[in-house]
């Protein structure tokens, strides 16, 4: 193994908190010294996150009735050796307390059945503040999440294909604190970037847990299908208690909507901004090249040469004979014969002598020109918010991006390759990011969004990687013309990563894009490079530790202050490693080896509980500290949170095989018969993340037949309490862009492992804008169930109006003063009869706490 630590290029700037009006904050306390002493939990910087129902479910098992649900963070008030405390829950079997729990979030009831309806209430302080929804019982360990599938269809060169369910995300679109998910739908001829070829039309559909398809977005025939070329981020950017979603989007992209029956509705395109519109683009526009475009193409490209930037500026041949290696026989400009000649030459003679790979006759299937959009998108309805043009642009076909440099000539391969993540830029609350390219120039974009405007808060662009000959030469491992960013080219990963890794504690999270890490305020926090080995391409040069197809950014080694990064790297002999665990705060490399080859496979998680700190593998597996443990190693298609003990456990299976989820000391712990996972070779499941339940994660995978998604929940019980993951920034942006590109794992900001400290486990100070949109649709669900009736009903409906006013002006203090009359209003003992003990326990809990969040507010604004 090699082992060394590097030298990062570093720079570190400053920026401003962003006001958020109208959605209000609890105070953030100060955690005294001895905090630890009595047992209090750690609280962190404040900020915007989902408002969540108890997520109560409950399955079906040879021993009983397994229920799980969730501890939220705001609940936990201290910790034990086992877990956090706080409320604790009675549950409640057909309307009967059967039991108190106290040391988990879940129940095993010996004597429930099938048949059996279950409720959970927090206890505080011995007295119950709340009521769950009713649930019934699963029959079996999954749920089949119905889908609708599209109709097959045909490409323009004949080909016949089909869909299948893809990659997921989830939102609450509604605000009634439930998740909504949304599904990807890939054509079976979806294509890897580098691969020629039409593509059927990519679509995002948006379901509701039922299976309720509430709208579809078909993204047209000028977006490929692919893993690099849709990333779909859904999250609540406005804070109005309701996620958006956002995407690329072209022209053609529409909305289909749906009745009740499932029949279309309505179709609609985007609107296209109107300096498109004024130079004739339109929404029937179809872009995508057949192979006589492609030549048509080149045609056109090689008469305009002598105009090219880069031939004006002297940095590339003045003739395409020279930068073909051939003797010069043409004048330029080229007439449009003589560019037909050089173009066949091209195609038929100098490409396939390059390489036997480069069948540019048969090119086909690529769209290289139009315009390029990001579109916001509203959850609960579809409807297009606004749409802008995408940042940035492609330029060309991927000339400048050096796509056709190498001897594997590749038009529009890393020009199209894109990258999308979610991350809490000023520590409050969420922004958009949007990347473009990461093996040449590398550039990527954040917005946040007001509900009625993207507003770009900053971009990040490399600058084009100097070529000497755009059609022989070498673009990577070379700095870009920018004179800050300029050493992000070839760093970028399949994915990206958000975090907060500069250890200053406030909550605003970076950008790790790779190799490399942009800071919250835009600046480049560092380059990560070393010095190439013995053995290597150049021995004793100073390398980017380089591109790789896997990214972990965990808190690894929980006896370092920080979080550390594992990455693999594809540079081979031009790679100081194969593999490498850095500093995620300096990019320092901790441990990592040299492998002389592309490492393409690569994970973390407690494996080994034996071992301090999580388990790294690549090519071996290694603990935290850079011990070698085995040469072979656990899978790496993705892992999973899903054992009682908290080790982590690993997803097997890829093409037709069946998913299987095993543990690497005890063997096979769950078959998903009759499900499948995505992405060719690389076995993703569509979703792995948090959506019910206590903290365990939920395998969500398609039926092998895409008609539906079945949703795997762990029965085991365990005696580890802790808030949903959901809760957790660092985690809950993992889930957002778990679905981009290569598709990688969520890790929560704090040590997840067996023997975590339950000491060290922060808990965010949060707002959640949902509550009191939440507390009406209480009051009139219960209204119509008969538990709130008569004066009552209309007092609280009055008096909620006049804090909602109040709020709208800015009055924070009347707003309390109003909320305070509504707790005062439900608990008047005149009430008797007008309100049943659910709604009055419930009515007064979301009361409570938007309370707590407003006078927290105005405690910070003293």
């Amino acid at each position: 193994m090699y082992l060394k630590k590097n030298t990062s290029f570093t720079k570190k700037a400053l920026t401003a908190a962003v006001a958020i009006p109208l959605l209000l904050t609890s105070v953030i306390g100060a955690i005294p010294a001895d905090a630890k002493k009595n047992n209090e939990v750690r609280k962190t910087e404040s900020v915007q996150l989902e408002y969540l129902d108890r997520g109560l479910v409950a399955v079906s098992t040879s021993q009983g009735s397994f229920l799980s649900w969730r501890l939220l963070a705001n609940e936990a008030s201290g910790y034990s050796e086992n877990g956090l405390t706080g409320v604790n829950f009675n549950v409640y079997r057909d309307g009967k307390k059967i039991a108190t729990v106290e040391d988990s979030t879940n129940f095993l009831d010996k004597e429930g059945n099938a048949a059996s309806e279950y409720y959970v209430s927090a206890v505080k302080n011995g007295k119950e503040i709340d009521q769950s929804a009713a649930v019934s019982t699963w029959d079996n360990q999954y749920y089949d999440l119905p889908l609708k599938k599209p109709s097959d269809g045909v490409t323009p060169s004949g080909e016949s294909y089909t869909y299948s369910a893809n990659d997921m995300s989830v939102g609450d679109v509604d605000g009634d604190g439930q998740y909504e998910y949304f599904v990807k739908w890939d054509p079976s001829n979806s294509k890897d970037v580098s691969q020629k070829g039409y593509t059927g039309n990519v679509y995002i559909d948006c379901y509701k847990f039922d299976g309720t398809l509430l709208y579809r977005i078909d993204l047209g025939v000028n977006i490929r299908a692919g893993a690099h070329y849709t990333q779909m981020m859904v999250y609540d950017f406005d804070g109005d208690g309701k996620a958006e979603s956002m995407f690329k989007t072209a022209p053609g992209s529409k909305i289909i909507k749906y009745d009740k029956q499932g029949n279309v509705t309505s179709e609609k395109y985007i609107t296209m901004p109107k300096e498109d519109l004024d130079k004739g683009f339109s929404n029937e526009d179809d872009y995508r090249m057949s192979a006589g475009d492609y030549h048509n193409h080149m045609v056109d490209m090689f008469m305009g040469w002598h105009e090219h930037e880069e031939v004006v500026n002297g940095n590339w041949p003045e003739t395409l004979e020279e930068a073909f290696g051939i003797e010069k026989k043409y004048t330029y400009p080229l007439s449009k014969e003589d560019a037909e000649s050089l173009a066949n030459y091209f195609i038929d003679e100098y490409a396939p002598g390059r390489s036997t790979r480069n069948e540019l006759r048969t090119f086909e299937g690529f769209i290289v020109d139009g315009p390029e959009y990001l579109s916001v998108f509203e959850g609960a309805t579809g409807d297009e918010l606004e749409t802008i043009h995408y940042k940035q642009e492609r330029h060309d076909d991927g000339l400048m991006w050096g796509d056709y440099a190498m001897s594997r000539i590749e038009p529009g391969n890393r020009v199209d390759r894109f990258l999308a993540g979610v991350a809490y830029l000023d520590g409050k609350k969420p922004y958009a990011v949007f990347a473009r390219g990461y093996y040449t120039r590398s550039s990527l974009v954040t917005y946040s969004w007001d509900g009625k405007h993207l507003k770009e808060n900053w971009s990040v662009d490399s600058g084009w990687t100097p070529m000497s000959n755009p059609f022989n030469d070498s673009p990577h491992g070379r700095s870009g013309t920018d004179e800050e960013f300029g050493t992000l080219t070839t760093q970028g990963a399949h994915s990206l990563s958000t975090a907060d890794v500069d250890g200053d504690g406030d909550g605003k999270q970076e950008i790790i894009y790779g190799g490399a890490t942009i800071d919250h305020d835009g600046s480049l926090l560092y380059s990560s490079m070393d010095t190439l080995p013995e053995g290597s391409g150049d021995p004793g040069t100073t390398a980017r530790l380089g591109h790789g197809d896997a990214l972990h950014v965990a808190d690894i080694d929980p006896d370092r202050s920080g979080l550390e990064i594992f990455m693999v790297h594809e540079g081979g002999s031009w790679a100081p490693y194969g593999y490498s665990l850095r500093d995620a705060k300096t990019g320092e490399v901790i441990y990592g080896g040299y492998t002389g080859k592309d490492t393409g496979r690569g994970m973390v998680g407690d494996v080994d509980p034996s071992q301090r700190g999580l388990e790294t593998w690549a090519v071996g597996l290694w603990t935290a500290d850079g011990s070698k443990i085995s040469d072979s190693a656990p899978g790496t298609n993705m892992n999973i949170k899903w054992s009682a003990d908290m080790t982590t456990q690993f997803i097997n299976g890829s093409g037709n095989n069946t998913p299987t989820i095993d543990d690497w000391k005890k063997g096979r712990l769950l078959t998903a018969d009759d499900t499948r996972t995505n992405n060719g070779t690389k076995g993703n499941p569509s979703l792995v993340a948090d959506t019910f339940g206590d903290w365990r994660e939920e395998l969500h995978v398609r039926k092998a037949d895409s008609s539906a998604i079945r949703i795997y929940l762990s029965t085991d019980v365990t005696d580890r309490k802790l808030y949903t993951l959901m809760h957790d920034v660092q985690y809950r942006t993992g889930i957002a862009w778990q679905n981009t590109t290569y598709n990688q794992p969520a890790y929560p900001s704090f040590y997840f492992a067996s023997d975590t400290d339950w000491r060290d486990v922060p808990t965010p100070e949060f707002w959640t804008p949902g509550v009191m949109s939440k507390l009406k649709k209480l009051m009139d669900e219960y209204e119509g169930s008969g538990e709130l009736k008569g004066s009552l009903f209309s007092q609280l409906t009055n008096t909620y109006k006049q804090a909602e006013h109040q709020l709208e002006k800015g009055s924070t203090q009347k707003a309390v003063r109003f909320m305070e009359k509504f707790v005062t209003q439900i608990n008047q003992k005149t009430n008797h009869g007008d309100i049943s003990q659910k709604a009055k326990n419930n009515l007064s809990h979301h009361a409570k706490t938007l309370l707590e969040m407003w006078n927290g507010e105005e405690k910070k604004l003293k």
